[in-house]
C-alpha cells in the first residue's frame, strides 16, 4: 500500500512472522544468514524451500500455499524473474500484510499487483540491514 520506503519499512519491522521464500540452509549465504539474525531477533521464520527438510531446526515448506501458519510479511530470496509467481501466491493468502525482496531483487509490474491489492511492499532492500538501522 505505502510507497513511502521508509514507513513501508518500519511498518513491514513491526510484524512478527516471516516466511522467508527461497530460504538457504548453507551458512554463508544471504538467504540463510539473514534469517537467521531475524530469528535472533525474535521474529518467527518461516522457512521455503522445495530442496530442504528443514532449515534452523523448523521444517521448510516447499510453497508460501504449504504453510499453514498465518503470515505477516513474505520475504523473497529468489531470482527477480520469479518475483511475479511469489507475489501471485502471496496474494492467494488473505494473512500476507507485506512483500519484502531482498537487496538485488525487484519486479515493478508484481509489486503494481500487490499494493493495488493493499499490500505493502519493499523492493531491493536488504531486511537485516534495514532492521539494524531502524531497529536495533
Amino acid at each position: 500500500m505505502s510507497v513511502d520506503t521508509t514507513a513501508a519499512i518500519e511498518a513491514a519491522l513491526e510484524y512478527e512472522t516471516v516466511a522467508v521464500v527461497g530460504c538457504s540452509s548453507t551458512p554463508g549465504k544471504a538467504a540463510h544468514d539473514v534469517p537467521k539474525y531475524l530469528l535472533e531477533h525474535g521474529y518467527d521464520v518461516l522457512p521455503v524451500n522445495p530442496f530442504a527438510e528443514e532449515i534452523f531446526d523448523r521444517p521448510a515448506a516447499d510453497s508460501l500455499a504449504d504453510l499453514e501458519a498465518a503470515i505477516d510479511v513474505v520475504c523473497i530470496f529468489r531470482p527477480s524473474d520469479e518475483v511475479a509467481e511469489i507475489v501471485d501466491a502471496a496474494l492467494e493468502r488473505d494473512d500476507v500484510e507485506v512483500i519484502w525482496t531482498q537487496k538485488g531483487i525487484r519486479d515493478d509490474e508484481a509489486t503494481a499487483r500487490a499494493r493495488a491489492d493493499g499490500r505493502t511492499v519493499v523492493q531491493d532492500r536488504c531486511l537485516k540491514v534495514e532492521h539494524r538501522r531502524l531497529a536495533a
